[in-house]
């Protein structure tokens, strides 16, 4: 039984020492991949903004910010870290902070207004378009939601969806995956790095039960073979 519980033992703790091994090899990636998140963000240089009493603002009013983070929280079910979003840390360099610029280009995109310029008349489904210059409002429409095939729908949408915007909300959206890899990966060390210290610690208790066993087993046959020698004796004599 000894010998069993002492091969179980160092098999835990191997098993323990190969699981802290790939928690420290995890960790390491992760803080170089923190590190390269922050310089990128750096570099980016996009900040958020804030006013004196510690609330996000958007060009000035903190009901703009407010707006954005309903598009964010309410309307695409993000949730957000409020810890991410600090006075004194404006740069944007967390999952939720570039959720919240990717949010902010798209609320002002789909809140926006365009101009079409026609430069003749135009029919379209039994209804005239005179030739002139017409405002149109995006209206809450994503890229899908515009007519294509409409005389004024069908330029509005390239106007008011932009390559820019789509780009900055495609830029965005890996910076928002990054970071949320970096902390998946930060949980996937520290899980492992609990499983291998349980079981090195698992293992090593396994060890010392093993030897405590031997001592037992030991004694045991040493008392039996007392008594044996002592019935011995006793039938001798």
């Amino acid at each position: 039984m000894a010998r069993r519980l002492k091969i179980l033992g160092v098999v835990l703790a191997a098993l323990g020492l190969v699981a802290l091994a790939v928690a420290g090899v995890a960790y390491i990636k992760v803080q170089a991949g923190y590190g390269s998140l922050q310089a990128f963000s750096e570099a980016e240089n996009v900040t958020l903004t804030y006013d004196d009493a510690g609330q996000l603002v958007d060009r000035g009013t903190v009901e703009g910010s407010q707006a954005i983070m309903s598009l964010l929280v309410d309307d695409w079910k993000y949730p957000i870290t409020k810890s991410d979003f600090d006075p004194n840390d404006p740069l944007v360099n967390t999952a939720s902070e570039y959720m919240y610029q990717m949010a902010t280009v798209t609320y002002h995109t789909l809140h926006g207004t365009v101009q079409v310029t026609l430069p003749e008349d135009v029919e379209y489904n039994g209804e005239t378009f005179a030739a002139g210059t017409y405002d149109v409002a995006t209206d809450g429409r994503y890229w899908t939601g515009f007519d294509r095939s409409h005389p004024l729908d069908g330029p509005a949408r390239a106007l008011a969806w932009t390559p820019t915007a789509h780009a900055l909300i495609a830029e965005l959206g890996v910076g928002t995956v990054t970071a949320t890899m970096l902390q998946m990966g930060l949980a996937v060390a520290a899980g492992f790095g609990a499983l291998g210290l349980l079981g090195l610690i698992l293992g090593l208790g396994l060890i010392w039960v093993s030897r405590s066993s031997a001592l037992d087993e030991i004694k045991a046959a040493d008392t039996v073979a007392g008594l044996v020698k002592s019935e011995d004796l006793v039938k001798t004599a």
